[in-house]
C-alpha cells in the first residue's frame, strides 16, 4: 500500500463512500468531506498529497465555477498540493480552466476505477517530485534570500508608530537579540523585516518560523535540521532554520507558546551560538540575529512558572511594542486605501474608492483583529461590492461570536464544538484571530479543531 494522503471532497455521500472503499485498498490514508466549507479550517490540509475535488456542490448548477473557486483556496493554502477535479458534466472548456487554474487532472463520473487509480498515482509521483524540487530550491536559495524592500513597507502617520519606527532604526544597527510584543494582527513580523531591512544585514536571508505552531516532535529538525535516517521520515539531510539563517536574521514568532522543555534547548541553541542537528553529534556554529515575538505577557508568564526567566533575558535586550491599529488612528484610513488599491486590481474593481461614511465607520470600529481582521474586511467588501463607490452599509464589521444553535441537551464538548465552528466562520477561516478571539494560543485551535474533525 502506498503511503500517500488522499483527500476526497465531494457532496455526495454514496460519491464518497464508493472511493473511499476502491482508495483504502490502495492507500493508508484517506479522508472524506462533503463540505467544502470546510477546506479553510482543515489544519491537516498541507499534509494531503492528492485531492480528488467535486466541481459541483448547489443542486441545479453544473458550471463548476464551485470547483474552480475551491481549487484556487486549496493551491493559495498549499500551492504544489495535487488537485484533480471530478465532475459528471465534463467539457473540454471546463477540463482547460482547470488545468489553468492548477489542477492536476480531471476525471468524468461515473470513472473507470483503473484508469482513476493510475490517474492517482501519476498525480502522486508529480507532488512527490514537485515537493522534493521545491526543497531543494528552499534550500539553495535560502543563504541568498533578501526582502523584497516595495512589499515590506510599515504605511502610517500616526504618533504611536512614528515612535515605534525612531526605536527601530535607532536599534537596527546593533546586533541585540529583540522582542517585539504586540496584540495578534498587528503586523509584527512587519516589524522583524523592518528591522532586518535596516540592519548591518539586510543583504542575508531573513528566516521567518511560527514556533507556537510546531509540534514537539517537529521542533528540533525544523530549528536544528536533521540527518538522513534520525527518524522513520528523514529520507535525506536537512538543514534547519538556524542554519538557513546564518549570517542574516531569524525571526520566532509566537514565542510564548514554546513549552518548558522546548525553551531549555532553544535557550541552550541561543547561549552557545552552536545547534547540533538531529541524529548527529556534530556541533555547528551560526551567526544569526535573533529577533523574537508575542502576543503573551511573558514577564506574567516567568511569575507562573510557564516562561524561563534566563531565556527571557536572552531575547529580550531590547523590546519593541506594535501598537493595535485602533491606537493609531488615521492610520486605518490609510491601510484601508492601501488594501482597496490590491484588491482592486486583484478582482478587476479598478474604479471603487471608500465613501467619508465608510471612512467614519471605519475610523469608530475598535479592530479587535487588527491589521490582519482590517485586511480580511477590506477583501470581502471588494468581493462583494456592485458600485463605483464602497458605502458604510457595504461594511460588514464582526460583532462578537454568538452561538446560534440550540444548545440546551449538548454536551461540554458538542458546546466548544459549536463555538468554534462558529467564529472560525466569522474569521473566513483565519485560525490566528479565531483563536484571539476564543482567549487560546493558535496551537491550541489547530488541535481543537483536528480533534473534532477526527471525532466526526
Amino acid at each position: 500500500m502506498l503511503k500517500a494522503k488522499i483527500l476526497i471532497i465531494d457532496d455526495n455521500k454514496s460519491v464518497l463512500s464508493a472511493l473511499d472503499i476502491l482508495l483504502k485498498c490502495e492507500y493508508k490514508h484517506v479522508h472524506t468531506l462533503s463540505d467544502p466549507n470546510l477546506i479553510t479550517s482543515l489544519p491537516t490540509l498541507k499534509e494531503f498529497d492528492v485531492v480528488l475535488l467535486d466541481m459541483n456542490f448547489t443542486a441545479s448548477i453544473n458550471s463548476g465555477n464551485e470547483g474552480i473557486y475551491w481549487l484556487r483556496e486549496i493551491k493559495k493554502r498549499v500551492p504544489d498540493i495535487a488537485v484533480i477535479m471530478m465532475t459528471a458534466y465534463g467539457t473540454i472548456d471546463l477540463a482547460v480552466k482547470a488545468l489553468k487554474e492548477g489542477a492536476t487532472d480531471f476525471v468524468i463520473k461515473p470513472w473507470n476505477n483503473d484508469k482513476l487509480l493510475s490517474t492517482i498515482k501519476l498525480a502522486y509521483s508529480l507532488h512527490r517530485s514537485r515537493k522534493k524540487e521545491n526543497q531543494q530550491e528552499e534550500k539553495e536559495g535560502a543563504l541568498k534570500t533578501t526582502l523584497d524592500k516595495k512589499s515590506n513597507v510599515i504605511i502610517g502617520k500616526s504618533p504611536v508608530l512614528q515612535s515605534m519606527l525612531k526605536l527601530i532604526y535607532k536599534i537596527a544597527k546593533t546586533d541585540v537579540n529583540i522582542l517585539i510584543t504586540g496584540e495578534n494582527g498587528t503586523g509584527k513580523e512587519l516589524v522583524a523585516k523592518e528591522i532586518h531591512k535596516n540592519s548591518e544585514r539586510s543583504n542575508e536571508v531573513f528566516i521567518s518560523v511560527d514556533v507556537g505552531a510546531l509540534s514537539e516532535s517537529l521542533f528540533e529538525s525544523e530549528l536544528f535540521g536533521h540527518q538522513k535516517g534520525a527518524f522513520t521520515d528523514a529520507k535525506e539531510n536537512r538543514i534547519g532554520k538556524f542554519e538557513a539563517a546564518n549570517g542574516g536574521t531569524l525571526f520566532l514568532d509566537e514565542i510564548g507558546n514554546l513549552s518548558l522543555q522546548l525553551q531549555v534547548k532553544l535557550l541552550s541553541a541561543i547561549q552557545q551560538k552552536t545547534i547540533v542537528r538531529v541524529g548527529s553529534n556534530k556541533p555547528i556554529k551560526v551567526d544569526i540575529r535573533l529577533i523574537c515575538a508575542t502576543n503573551s505577557d511573558l514577564e506574567s508568564s516567568v511569575h507562573q512558572g510557564l516562561f524561563r526567566e534566563d531565556l527571557l533575558y536572552r531575547i529580550n535586550t531590547i523590546a519593541i511594542e506594535s501598537p493595535p491599529l485602533c491606537q493609531r488612528g488615521n492610520d486605518i484610513i490609510l491601510l484601508a486605501n492601501h488594501y482597496l488599491e490590491k484588491f482592486r486590481e486583484k478582482y478587476n474593481k479598478t474604479d471603487l474608492k471608500i465613501s467619508e461614511e465608510a471612512q467614519k465607520k471605519l475610523l469608530a470600529y475598535h479592530w479587535p483583529g487588527n491589521i490582519r481582521e482590517l485586511k480580511h474586511v477590506m477583501e470581502r467588501t471588494v468581493i462583494i461590492s456592485e458600485g463605483t463607490e464602497l458605502m458604510s452599509e457595504d461594511f460588514i464589521l464582526n460583532a462578537k461570536p454568538a452561538i446560534s444553535q440550540d444548545i440546551g441537551s449538548k454536551t461540554l464538548g458538542e458546546m466548544e464544538s459549536i463555538m468554534i465552528s462558529n467564529v472560525l466562520k466569522k474569521c473566513n477561516g483565519n485560525f490566528s484571530a479565531a483563536a484571539e478571539q476564543l482567549g487560546i494560543s493558535r496551537q491550541t485551535l489547530y488541535n481543537k479543531v483536528k480533534k473534532i474533525n477526527n471525532d466526526q
